[in-house]
């Protein structure tokens, strides 16, 4: 029987909302549930351990999932926040800066999605779009009220770059992807490949050229796998890249 991969998957500090209120290390179930799907085996990580200790689990790793979620102190790179800035933790950012260098440094197969789209870009020098709605004109509608329209549905096509990992494993030139995001890449970092745009220019994908895997998506692909098959290729395609024996 082939050894499944170890999947890490970052998580975020939160409480419980009934008394007593204890806190708690949460993700989104649905990260797990690829993963596994995929043939992984899924590890939640607590942002909060040391570094010391952090580095220690993270060698253990097999591959690395940075999972969706607040935003980044915008401070990190070098801008002052918009008033829309929500769900700051310092914790989350030094952890999750920390471990998308590690994995770019290593080579470990990385997928990011949302949020750790955005924290490769700024792990590795880039800046970000702190609020799409009122700082980038004619933008289309990027966040929405999960009452008005449901997290697995579609919001908008992406252009996909056709010499990249992304067009390898949707098989496409193009995507249909759900959209839960105020913010996006502004300055690219200088290691990392632009390969999605959104009809409004806005960037949804990005790659690490060189790395075996180290694929960034704006998108939620974590809702959309079940009903799209090139979905389910981006979990399988980082399972089977940690898969590969070091």
């Amino acid at each position: 029987m082939t050894k499944r991969p170890l999947i890490g998957i970052t998580a975020f500090e939160t409480k419980h909302l009934r008394p007593p209120h204890a806190p708690l290390y949460a993700t989104g179930q649905r990260y797990v549930r690829a993963i596994e799907d995929a043939g992984g085996l899924p590890v939640i990580l607590s942002p909060a351990l040391t570094n010391e200790t952090l580095r220690a689990v993270f060698e253990r790793l097999d591959g690395l999932l940075l999972s969706g979620g607040g935003d980044i102190d915008p401070a990190i790179y070098g801008e002052e926040p918009h008033p829309s800035i929500w769900g700051l933790d310092m914790n989350r950012d030094r952890a999750e800066l920390a471990m998308a260098k590690w994995a770019a440094d290593a080579q470990t197969p990385l997928l990011c999605i949302c949020r750790g789209t955005q924290v490769l870009n700024v792990a590795l020098g880039g800046s970000l779009v702190q609020d799409i709605a009122s700082m980038v004109p004619d933008a289309l509608t990027h966040m929405y009220d999960e009452e008005v329209m449901p997290r697995e549905a579609v919001a908008h096509p992406v252009k996909v770059e056709t010499d990249s990992l992304l067009a390898s494993l949707i098989q496409d030139k193009s995507a249909e992807v759900n959209s839960w995001h105020h913010q996006s890449i502004k300055r690219v970092a200088d290691d990392l490949k632009v390969v999605a745009l959104s009809p409004d220019g806005i960037v949804e994908a990005i790659e690490l050229p060189g790395h075996p895997f180290a694929l960034g998506v704006q998108w939620h692909p974590e809702w959309l796998y079940h009903q799209q098959p090139e979905m389910a290729r981006l979990f399988a395609g980082l399972v089977e890249a940690a898969s590969t024996d070091k």
